[in-house]
């Protein structure tokens, strides 16, 4: 397997079109070929590139940044004299400085496969600000780790943020050169746009299931150390939302979720007797951990691990929005007054509570509040919207399953 970079740097040919034009790259620390080379450094080696710029997403170019919502500095490359613009600093769209810098940009970015991880929507940005300037984007593409599934309620309109680039579930089953075309036809997008796609990635084959076997995990994002977490992410990202931990300040962010004032047996038992189908897939065990930074921090809390690798996982089965779903469903069964929402401008989104912006409505929130509403009711709102996404991104699958 190939991912778009090593073809890139391999082929001449396919680098003709570059001859001859400044070329910037938007990257971040998991951007690296199949030998470990950082994406900036090995285009730099190839005599017939021009490397005008590189920019970096959240989190930075160099991933430097560990929580949520901080921000990135402007800086000069010490080591190619170039310019490294951050799209997470005082900007989140490229300004017209920024794009008068190169005529191509290359994004080599490792995606989640997650709707709400910002590197697609920062995809979205460029390709916007592409079209109003006349550049060329061309996406060297690499895997989705968590592969083909559809899962979760689908952004409504009017919800748009930094977390919500469009109508899609919380788990899209796309790479991130397929969303490229699919932004472009959704928004009726004038632009330039190109990929140098993956060879022989196989999203359905076990046992990575879009992860392919010995490649070599390196963070995209600083609390993203792990396949396990990608194939949790689609879930736990709603503890962002919440009052719970999702294990930021400890080894195991976004795999774990707890409280110092929950009981974690009694909620895994209650996620059992609400809907035992919802759990398939995966193996739940609860924990204790505490945070060394983030909500909690130097609380013991009591909490639940998702475990979605060894013998207990099933790709087919495995729906973690579904799990995260239920454990905010059992909490509020046992404790009806727990204070479970967060409230303050998440992504900069002011006045809208941060479990609808990840969400993209309140579609999620007032199911879990309403004591009433049983997991059938979910389903009945949320199975629809999946459907209708598996019809509308199949045009724009570029690695179709093996036969």
């Amino acid at each position: 397997m190939r991912n778009g970079i090593d073809r890139l740097i391999a082929d001449p040919e396919s680098r003709k079109p570059l001859i001859g034009r400044r070329v910037a790259l938007l990257a971040h620390p998991a951007s690296v070929t199949a030998d470990l080379t950082h994406s900036l450094d090995a285009l730099a080696m190839c005599e017939d590139i021009t490397l005008s710029a590189a920019f970096g997403p959240q989190h930075g170019l160099r991933g430097d940044k560990q929580d949520n919502m901080m921000e990135s500095p402007d800086f000069a490359d010490p080591v190619h004299g170039i310019p490294v613009f951050s799209l997470y600093g005082e900007v989140r769209r490229p300004t017209e400085a920024m794009m008068s810098s190169f005529d191509v940009i290359l994004i080599d970015l490792q995606d989640l496969g997650c709707r709400i991880y910002t590197f697609i929507t920062t995809l979205l940005y460029v390709l916007e600000a592409a079209a109003a300037h006349g550049k060329t984007v061309w996406v060297l593409d690499r895997p989705n780790p968590i592969g083909r599934p559809v899962e979760g309620l689908s952004l409504r309109p009017g919800w748009e943020s930094f977390v919500g680039a469009g109508p899609m579930p919380m788990r899209h089953g796309l790479t991130l050169g397929e969303l490229g075309h699919w932004f472009i036809a959704h928004y009726k997008l004038d632009v330039d746009y190109h990929v140098i796609a993956m060879e022989g990635w196989e999203p359905d084959a076990a046992p990575g299931y879009g992860w392919p076997p010995n490649r070599l995990w390196i963070n995209p994002s600083p609390n993203a150390p792990n396949l396990n977490m990608a194939r949790a992410y689609p879930g736990t990202v709603m503890l962002e939302g919440a009052c719970l931990s999702e294990g930021r300040g400890t080894t195991r962010p976004l795999e774990i979720f707890g409280a110092p004032d929950i009981d974690a047996r009694a909620v895994i038992t209650q996620m059992q007797r609400l809907a035992p189908e919802w759990l398939m897939g995966c193996a739940l065990r609860d924990i204790w951990f505490e945070p060394t930074f983030h909500k909690h921090v130097g609380h013991q809390c009591n909490g639940v691990h998702i475990h979605a690798e060894g013998g207990s996982y099933d790709h087919a089965a495995f729906r973690p929005w579904r799990v995260q779903a239920l454990a905010f469903k059992a909490i509020r069964r046992l404790w009806p007054d727990y204070e479970l929402w967060r409230d303050f401008p998440y992504e900069y989104e002011f006045g809208k509570l941060p479990i609808d912006v990840i969400n993209g409505s309140p579609l999620l929130r007032e199911w879990v509040d309403d004591a009433a509403a049983t997991p059938a009711d979910l389903d009945a709102l949320v199975l629809p919207d999946e459907a209708a996404w598996r019809e509308e991104r199949r045009p724009f699958l570029l690695y179709p399953p093996r036969v």
